[in-house]
């Protein structure tokens, strides 16, 4: 139902916004709030778990730190090579981490 601007500014009348906004405080502080969980998308879960800056990584994908970060951020996804690359760094990362080294 949509409510007109004077039913509105009845509404509004009675809130106390910055109770509301403390009451929100003491909630997230008290760890009875929302839970929120964030997922990385897998190039940057990937690429954590090695360890290596985006840079190091974009160079051993051979993709741009640009691209990297499309990815990471989930404006791109990877495709071909560079898919079944995260695949496997994603099973050992610590191979990434040997590559770059020597």
């Amino acid at each position: 139902m949509v409510k007109s601007d004077k039913e509105l500014e009845e509404m509004e009348k009675g809130r106390d916004i910055w109770q509301e906004v403390l009451d929100g405080v003491k909630e997230i502080h008290s760890g009875k709030g929302k839970k929120v969980s964030v997922s990385l998308p897998p190039a940057a879960r990937v690429r954590q778990a090695t360890g290596l800056s985006q840079r190091e990584f974009a160079e051993i994908l051979g993709v741009s730190v640009r691209t990297l970060q499309d990815w990471e951020q989930g404006r791109r996804k990877p495709s071909g090579a560079a898919a079944t690359l995260l695949k496997i760094a994603e099973k050992n990362p610590d191979l990434l981490r040997e590559a770059i080294a020597g």
